[in-house]
């Protein structure tokens, strides 16, 4: 927690964690909302066929197949789209979902994780007059507290410091608020690091969120698979109009290769970034209304924020809106706001990781130092931002969101955020039955309670220590990613042979994600070893170095599972490692530190080259210009250190740039610089020779811990 801004004389105001109300009018809708959530209580349980086990993607897949026509077809498994199947299913719609990758795959996955009421938009609103953004806002604050209601388990109120420079926005954000303080620069920075002030917002695990949906369509009777992806639109000839009508699609599982044709009386468009793809399979003439831009977010070390504490500033170098927000023990900071192409897979930029860092050491004490090796991971996320094809204004960019019925029937669903997910889908299932003339009855999502969150508790997590052995921090986990579905985890957990915790081997020590999350991913339709990594747990955007050292294991874990070949537990481990390296950030942290990395050590440290070498010489013995495992283990024997040989390998394998499986003088020269440099933060290797050698004379035990790396 090391933030500090720089500013004097500086207006501080805040308000309390509570949500915040957006006046009389915001408390009236909330009234209405409570009132509308009784009327779904009253109406009593919905039906739910599979409220005890879900079917498996094979007979989801069956379904999709053998079913003559459905009512409604959604293409695309994101929030939206996942949305839109769980408003159809719940009206009593025959409803299908398809998604050509997995189920949050793209832009739902890759959020700042926050669920908020639009602070911008409702400045604007008020500064500007604008009523466009006043309802922005009086809708993302309505259903923020829905979402926050009905998966308590994934989201909970976050409190966000916004700094404020001009006097005359405290008076704005005085009349924004219901529950105001003021703080002084000093109180601020005593309350937290940072120089800002306490706005009511929340927090949420986005991709097991957007899962919690899809997952709740299917036990309301959706049929809903991934890795299925729509190869074109099938037509028929209306008998009245004589025009052509989109009546289902053309399917392919991407897994087996196998094509079917799913009918439908209605197809929906909630492809996200691809909204323009699935238009012109419709009509080839259609232009395109979707404009992506590209948020880059990094994760750095949780000590770079408070617990329960995040901040968000819009006065960054080039305007852009800078978010510092505890997230899973870790500090996610971003993002940045660049036109981009559409991609299945967004790469995150050096230059944006840079730009980021950049910002970050504005706010830190002058004491603490931003290394670039501290970033854990970084990914990139694509906003679908659109146009709206009914405007006469066709460059303008449409700040919520839009809802189009084309010719043929396709209704498309486009642009938004992830706080209206839920209106959104309402919006669409709305259009889509007046259209189609569908029938079915009104939108019954609000107040519907989510996957997991039927059962959960704040203490649910003492009864899985209780009943079951496991640790308190993997206890706590579970409960917070699955809710009241964690017992069916905690069940199949393998006992350990400790004397504790009896239960819950981790896939890796510093994360409380257990093995048996991999074999429950399973049949939460996780298909990939990435899908795991990535969604089904958050390894991989929290940590890459941590989540590359537990694929083996995860893999192996699927393979028996899954029955996978030798061949397909190879393809499945290089396509995991690929999706890190490229997508999670791990190839930016490998050219920190590259055979042409320069050693720029300046003229007045020129005596730490002789100090590393001399530490290199140390466990160079033999004068060969270069240390193996075996020269390591030699030292470490002499002081008593004992490391598996294949911790090791990994170890020395960080610096081999050559991969010839020896370190050389120079390797181990560039190494240093780079870590005095801050481009590689707390390399194993570096602490390990340091240690080892402060210890060579003391001859006393030295405990060398992973220290987690960066990227």
């Amino acid at each position: 927690m090391a933030f500090r801004k720089a500013l004097k004389g500086t207006a501080i105001i805040g308000t309390g964690a509570a949500a915040a109300l957006l006046g009389l009018s915001q408390l009236s809708e909330y009234r209405k909302t409570q009132a509308r959530l009784g009327c779904v209580a009253a109406e009593g349980e919905l039906k739910q066929p599979f409220k005890d086990e879900l079917p498996t993607r094979q007979a989801q897949l069956s379904t999709l197949q053998d079913t003559e026509e459905f009512d409604v077809l959604v293409v695309g498994g994101g929030a939206t789209g996942s949305g839109c199947a769980l408003d159809a299913v719940t009206r009593n719609l025959k409803t299908a979902l398809v998604e050509r990758n997995d189920f949050s795959s793209g832009t739902s996955s890759r959020s700042t994780k926050l669920i908020h009421g639009g602070v911008r938009y409702l400045q604007k609103a008020i500064m500007k007059l604008d009523y466009e953004q006043y309802m922005m806002v009086k809708e993302a604050l309505h259903e923020r507290s829905n979402l926050l209601d009905i998966a308590p388990h994934l989201s909970a109120p976050l409190p966000i410091m916004l700094p404020v420079y001009k006097w005359w926005q405290l008076l704005t954000f005085k009349e924004i608020f219901l529950l105001c303080f003021y703080f002084s620069s000093t109180h601020s920075y005593r309350l937290s690091p940072f120089i800002s002030s306490p706005l009511a917002t929340g927090q949420h695990n986005d991709a097991r969120m957007n899962l919690a949906i899809a997952l709740t369509a299917a036990r309301h009777g959706a049929a809903i698979a991934n890795y299925t992806e729509v190869v074109h639109l099938l037509k028929n000839t209306d008998a009245g109009t004589g025009k052509e009508k989109v009546c289902g699609a053309r399917c392919r599982d991407v897994i087996t290769g196998n094509e079917f044709d799913i009918r439908a009386k209605c197809v929906i468009n909630a492809t996200g970034p691809f909204t323009d793809s699935l238009r012109k399979m419709d009509d080839g003439k259609n232009t395109n209304i979707c404009q992506p831009s590209a948020g880059v977010h990094i994760v750095i070390p949780g000590y770079y924020s408070p617990d329960n504490m995040g901040l968000l500033d819009p006065a960054t170098s080039d305007g852009r809106v800078i978010f510092f927000l505890p997230w899973e023990k870790m500090t996610i900071a971003g993002t940045t706001d660049t036109p981009t192409d559409i991609t299945a897979h967004p790469i995150p930029r050096e230059e944006d990781i840079n730009f980021i860092l950049n910002e970050v050491r504005n706010y830190l004490s002058p004491d603490v130092e931003v290394r670039r090796g501290d970033v854990l991971a970084a990914w990139s996320g694509i906003r679908p931002l659109v146009t709206d094809p009914n405007s006469k204004d066709t460059q303008s960019i449409c700040r919520n969101h839009i809802v189009n019925v084309s010719d043929s029937g396709l209704v498309t669903i486009a642009g938004g955020k992830w706080t209206t997910y839920r209106s959104m889908a309402e919006e669409t299932l709305d259009a889509a039955v007046a259209a189609h003339r569908l029938g079915g009855g009104p939108s019954k999502t609000v107040g519907l309670v989510l996957e997991g969150g039927q059962d959960w508790t704040p203490t649910l997590y003492i009864r899985l220590v209780q009943d079951y052995g496991l640790e308190n921090e993997v206890a706590q986990h579970l409960a917070a990613t699955y809710g009241g579905k964690a017992f069916d985890v905690a069940k199949m957990a393998r006992v350990t042979g400790k004397r504790w915790p009896i239960v819950g081997n981790r896939l890796v020590s510093e994360f409380p994600y257990i093995e048996s999350e991999v074999r429950y991913a399973v049949k939460e339709y996780a298909c990939t070893a990435i899908d795991v990594i990535a969604r089904r747990t958050r390894l991989g955007f929290l940590n890459v170095q941590a989540a590359d050292e537990a694929l083996p294991r995860i893999v192996d874990i699927m393979g028996k599972m899954l029955d996978w070949s030798d061949a397909k537990r190879t393809e499945e481990l290089e396509a995991a490692k690929k999706f890190l390296y490229l997508e999670m950030g791990y190839r930016s942290r490998s050219e920190q530190l590259t055979g042409t990395t320069e050693i720029t050590l300046d003229t007045q440290e020129l005596c730490l080259i002789d100090r590393y070498t001399n530490r290199f010489h140390k466990f160079d013995k033999d004068s060969k210009g270069f240390i193996t495992t075996v020269d390591v283990q030699r030292v470490l024997q002499n002081i008593s250190v004992q490391i598996d040989e294949n911790a090791l390998h990994e170890i020395l394998n960080e610096v081999d740039l050559n991969k010839n499986g020896q370190v050389e003088l120079n390797e181990f020269l560039q190494l240093m610089s780079a870590v005095k440099k801050g481009q590689v933060s707390d390399s194993r290797l570096a602490i390990l020779m340091k240690t080892a050698e402060e210890s060579l004379d003391l001859r006393g035990p030295v405990t060398v811990d992973r220290s987690g790396g960066g990227v």
